[in-house]
């Protein structure tokens, strides 16, 4: 049977906006009250999507929630008309309303972890949806996140879900941004790499081993090819809030910064054991830093295995943002990874800085779902992309976003009612129903 990888990107939503709300995020706080550009936002993730589309690779999305988060601010004791409420919000409780304003959904590296059907027990791909317990803004998508994944994979005979975790911060999930698949080939029997936390000196580790190890039980992995390993304190320390800012795997790599792991030497010997053909290629903190790792998000670029039969074994490109480019210690290790006998032998740069200015990288963008012919054929085929697709929503973005927010804007009624027309509009180019909170 054929298997493919699919990225499911974030489509950003009409509500972007640079609020500063995730502690620990370098480029969030340095950002924080800055005007963003939601149309740019949006433009620039389709054309990420594109450009992997245009290397041959599978492509999805996951639709922008639905914010203002009315549901979540009644919750919170606000009443009354739409309007009375986001008026009443911005009164009193500015802080409330940004975090039920943030577009955030848009990073889907933190929507979920997925186990593809080869590795599972019951033959199924399995999701969970991240309960996110870290941060109150993103804890309050996790229960659309699962209805979304329902919606696009909801055949029982291929697609195993499950809530996202109790326990909020006891057993915190921050999802993908954690977790890394290494396989030969798509379709062969994967080993899941789990990465957690202990808060550091500065900043509070996300992802809780408590959670990784739910999370795999649920997926019903095998032991023998589960791996869980401790985040290093100096990356979590220097901004790394999840590991994929500092390493990603794919296929038979790994991509990683030596400062990644507590225990690198222990962490190694595990993988390599579970995995015995991977290539683990690390960057030196002689020749980049952490702070230069995490300031360009080298690593919380996109590792795509470029087609060559089954997904695997073949040749391996980097989709990077700008700003690795730009950082001369930092392009000179890509040239030089470029330039060695390994599978990366491409680097690609793309422009996606209105979600670089708010701390996500391309990974960050990206959920990997990997699909047999017949499990693709039987998700939602309005989430799996080609050019006329693209097209579509493209005019989407272009009639319904603006081109200019600041957190002020968030007071303004107007921007409610501009964001439900869009969604109802998208709703309708997706033939969703009456799918959103504020719909029902």
């Amino acid at each position: 049977m054929s298997y493919a990888e699919y990225n499911f990107d974030g489509l950003i939503g009409p509500t972007h906006n640079y609020a500063g709300l995730s502690f620990g995020n370098l480029a969030s706080a340095k950002n924080a009250g800055a005007a963003s550009n939601p149309k740019e936002a949006a433009l620039q993730g389709l054309a990420k999507m594109r450009e992997a589309m245009g290397l041959g690779l599978k492509q999805g999305f996951l639709p922008p929630q639905d914010r203002p988060h009315l549901k979540t601010l009644r919750a919170l004791g606000f009443s009354g008309t739409d309007t009375q409420i986001i008026e009443n919000a911005a009164r009193i409780a500015p802080e409330l309303l940004a975090n039920c304003y943030a577009a955030s959904p848009m990073w889907t590296a933190n929507a979920g972890t997925v186990a593809p059907s080869p590795d599972t027990l019951d033959r199924k791909v399995h999701f969970t949806a991240a309960n996110l317990a870290a941060n109150f803004h993103r804890s309050i998508e996790a229960e659309t996140t699962a209805r979304v994944l329902a919606h696009i994979f909801s055949d029982e005979k291929y697609f195993a879900h499950h809530p996202p975790l109790p326990g909020a911060m006891h057993f915190g999930d921050e999802g993908a941004a954690n977790h890394g698949r290494l396989c030969e080939n798509h379709g062969d029997k994967g080993v899941h790499l789990f990465v957690f936390g202990e808060d550091g000196e500065k900043f509070p580790a996300r992802q809780k081993l408590r959670a990784s190890e739910a999370v795999a039980r649920n997926h019903l992995l095998d032991p023998v090819k589960t791996v869980f390993v401790k985040q290093s304190g100096a990356a979590l320390d220097a901004g790394a809030f999840h590991n994929d800012v500092v390493g990603v795997a794919n296929g038979t790599v790994l991509f990683l910064h030596e400062k990644s792991f507590a225990d690198k030497e222990t962490a190694y010997r595990d993988i390599r054991e579970a995995a015995p053909f991977v290539e683990i290629i690390e960057a030196s903190a002689k020749d980049v830093s952490l702070e230069d790792c995490i300031g360009s998000y080298l690593f919380n670029s996109q590792l795509l295995t470029l087609p060559a039969g089954d997904g695997g074994g073949g040749e391996m490109a980097l989709l990077l943002p700008n700003e690795a480019q730009e950082n001369p210690r930092v392009k000179a290790f890509v040239d030089e990874t470029l330039a060695k006998n390994n599978p990366i032998n491409r680097a690609i740069y793309k422009d996606v800085r209105e979600s670089m200015r708010n701390g996500g990288g391309p990974a960050c963008l990206r959920l990997r779902v990997v699909l047999s012919q017949e499990e693709a054929a039987a998700a939602d085929g309005h989430f799996l992309l080609d050019e006329a697709k693209i097209s579509k929503l493209e005019d989407w973005v272009n009639a319904h976003y603006r081109d200019r927010l600041s957190p002020d804007d968030l007071a303004d009624p107007a921007l409610m009612e501009e964001s439900f027309a869009a969604m109802e509009a998208l709703t309708d180019l997706l033939s969703m129903g009456a799918f959103y909170d504020f719909q029902r």
